[in-house]
């Protein structure tokens, strides 16, 4: 008899997992209150790629004056004050939807059931399913645990959450508001700064630590706030609300200086948070807090005996990328099929202008760990690819160790940085040195070749 496991989300970290459990012979059920595809699909990267794609194409329109007559770029500007939100909305929601069908047809193929509802853990073997008030018992040999994660509103923002935004509530926003202001300066609240104040949103950006995205380095943050203060974004860093209310139509949020913002529309982009008591996985023997499950092998991905856990609930990181994988390690650990885990080797994208990513470790991270490392760099303003774009800014910055040459990471603020970034995973992966990567002959003109441009120096 084939393995029975239950799959409890079908976001991209559920999804991955059914289908490579399936094809490893295993007999699989997910188990999701909505159509599949999780937080990413339906209201996380693949919404927000959408809008950024037509951001970047408003800009193309904005920066036409080079290249046409004055009577062509007025004719420019008319159209830029002509932008149809409910269009940008529609080409969207079409996506989406194809991709959600998508993996349907994948869960058809591969004989997975799908029950779309909720479940509950009964004991450490058996779940409890919810759908449309039908109740079924689900026994599993292995169960995988993948119900994601929701935005975190803290105070004072909570006691207005009726009253604004988070990522998952602003692209079915019925209009596009003059002004607002978001809350969080990391990956969520930059892009939405890039490509809100491209579709001609007045923007201020508000972050508590000293610099945007924190976790980067400080280059990248530098940059950042540069580009996006061209991008007229007020960009507020080493600030905090300490009030927010509203005020008939508008929101009025006070600073930790005295200074208060009126504002029609507030997003907060400050993290998010797993909730699992409707799940009640104490009657498995498991405990959870606001970052997940507690007791995630790191490697493993197992939970108990009988669970696993993949994406945001192993609080190990919140990228549906390192979701997909660890779904799928845990899918092959439940088949009998040991497979490893390694977040370090997980690259990350921030699609701003100019994009970010970054694979391995950071220079932070590096000095953190007491290695000695050589920087290679090499900046976009020597790159001819870039220069004929007119997308001249950031850099390429390879991190080496410096006595055996073997590379440890990269960061890249450059065009197309997230499609790039995948040379340094193969890299990285392959345990390869800077002399090895150097031997890799890279096409002209690409922005690519600022890496050979780094590695070089």
């Amino acid at each position: 008899m084939p393995l029975q496991i239950a799959i409890i989300g079908a976001g991209p970290a559920g999804y991955p997992a059914a289908l490579t459990a399936a094809r490893l012979g295993a007999q699989v059920s997910v188990i999701d209150p909505r159509l599949p595809g999780g937080v990413c699909l339906h209201c996380g990267c693949i919404p927000s790629k959408s809008l950024l794609d037509a951001a970047h194409r408003l800009d193309a329109v904005r920066k036409i004056d080079t290249l046409c007559s004055s009577e062509a770029t007025a004719h420019a500007q008319a159209i830029l004050k002509e932008i149809s939100w409910p269009k940008i909305q529609q080409r969207q929601q079409e996506v989406t939807r194809k991709l959600a069908a998508g993996i349907q047809m994948l869960f058809r193929q591969a004989k997975v059931t799908y029950y779309q509802g909720t479940a509950s853990f009964i004991d450490e073997h058996t779940l409890r399913v919810d759908r449309a008030g039908e109740e079924l018992t689900l026994p599993f040999d292995y169960a995988l645990i993948a119900t994601g994660s929701t935005a975190f509103v803290p105070p004072p923002f909570d006691k207005i959450r009726a009253h604004i935004q988070d990522n998952s509530t602003v692209f079915a926003l019925p209009q596009l508001p003059k002004e607002m202001v978001i809350i969080g300066g990391g990956a969520i609240g930059c892009e939405f700064a890039t490509l809100l104040s491209a579709l001609g949103v007045k923007i201020t950006l508000i972050e508590m630590q000293p610099r945007l995205l924190p976790a980067m380095d400080e280059p990248v943050s530098r940059l950042l706030a540069v580009q996006l203060q061209k991008r007229s974004v007020n960009v507020l860093p080493g600030k905090k609300v300490t009030d927010a209310h509203v005020q008939g139509h508008k929101k009025i949020l006070t600073l930790d200086d005295g200074a208060t913002l009126e504002t029609e529309e507030v997003l907060v982009a400050i993290g998010r948070q797993c909730d699992l008591a409707a799940l009640h996985p104490e009657n498995a023997g498991l405990k959870w807090n606001r970052k997940g499950l507690e007791g995630v092998h790191p490697h493993t991905l197992q939970a108990a005996p009988s669970i696993y856990a993949a994406g945001d609930v192993t609080g190990l990181t919140l990228l549906a990328h390192a979701a997909s994988r660890q779904g799928v390690v845990a899918a092959h650990n439940m088949c009998g099929q040991p497979m490893q885990y390694d977040n370090d080797a997980i690259p990350s994208a921030v699609y701003t202008s100019p994009e970010v990513a970054t694979v391995g470790l950071t220079r932070a991270q590096a000095a953190a760990r007491g290695l000695e490392v050589k920087m290679h760099k090499a900046f976009m303003a020597a790159n001819g690819r870039a220069l004929t774009q007119e997308s001249a800014e950031g850099f390429v910055e390879i991190l080496s160790e410096k006595t055996t040459g073997k590379l440890l990471g990269a960061t890249l603020a450059a065009p197309q940085a997230s499609e790039i970034i995948s040379l340094f995973s193969v890299a990285l992966a392959a345990q390869m040195t800077v002399q090895q990567l150097q031997n890799v002959v890279l096409p002209h003109p690409t922005v690519s070749e600022a890496v050979a441009d780094a590695l070089a120096r």
